[in-house]
């Protein structure tokens, strides 16, 4: 890593650095909260079950998981509403309260979430929920659920058989791009900025994010990057040696040639 730029002591092994999740980086006092918002369900492999209609049947929900002195404080039980807010938005949620998360955490599945802009056309009604989709002219994007799940008459018979409603709420899309400095892999926990019960107003599957605010948290990350092309030692854009989930050939870690503009 020496020889990518990253010579600090903070960057060796064992690693000191804290994260923008750390316990010290969340102000607890002012309602923040660490959000998990990535764990997985047994039954369901991220959104691509959504068509495995057994499978939904068992898990439609993803509610958000909370501790039971986290519920007490926010004078929150299960099944009521929860709003979460992060630096680029909210979702609303049903709480589930458990004492199978830690305290300061509140946790939602990732699988979950999908919905359609009309009511023939997109998803399986049986895994998705119709929903209007608003944006306002600054870069602001409201998304409001119609409705949920619903039964159906289809060649098959089981669409007719759906007697659930619920099918989860999308929370990726309240979460800001946060490219990790060093390998370039999006850093999926976020840091809820407030969680409280919804107010009257607000309705299960409301989301609401600014692309703006988006835009410059982004930015902000990129900042703390060291780019490829100023300290790559061997013309590649990162090291191979970093692991990958889908792995890319050799040649398309290469930097490609900056182009000779004519005159210069």
């Amino acid at each position: 890593m020496a020889a990518w730029g990253w010579t600090e002591r903070d960057y060796t092994i064992p690693y000191p650095l804290k994260s923008h999740v750390h316990p010290d980086n969340i102000n607890f006092a002012k309602g923040e909260m660490l959000l998990l918002p990535n764990f997985r369900l047994p039954t369901l492999i991220h959104t691509r079950s959504a068509n495995a209609k057994w499978l939904y049947e068992i898990s439609h929900k993803n509610p958000v998981w909370m501790h039971p002195s986290d519920a007490e404080r926010l004078g929150v039980q299960s099944g009521d509403l929860v709003r979460i807010e992060t630096e680029i938005g909210y979702f609303v949620d049903e709480a589930f309260i458990t004492e199978g998360i830690k305290p300061g955490i509140v946790a939602v599945s990732h699988h979950l979430g999908r919905w359609r802009l009309q009511e023939d056309k997109g998803v399986s009604r049986g895994s998705s929920s119709l929903a209007k989709l608003s944006e306002s002219t600054d870069g602001e994007f409201r998304l409001h659920v119609i409705h949920g799940a619903a039964a159906w008459e289809s060649s098959d018979p089981d669409t007719a058989r759906i007697w659930w409603q619920q099918v989860g709420v999308h929370q990726n899309l309240t979460h800001a791009v946060h490219p990790d400095p060093v390998s370039g892999a999006h850093c999926w926990l976020q840091k809820a900025v407030n969680v409280r019960k919804a107010a009257p107003r607000d309705h299960y599957g409301d989301v609401w994010v600014d692309t703006e605010k988006s835009m410059q948290v982004y930015r902000e990350w990129v900042e703390k990057t060291r780019p490829a092309t100023r300290f790559s030692p061997d013309g590649t854009r990162r090291p191979y040696t970093l692991k990958r989930p889908l792995k890319p050939a050799k040649a398309a870690y290469r930097l490609a040639p900056t182009p000779v503009i004519e005159g210069e």
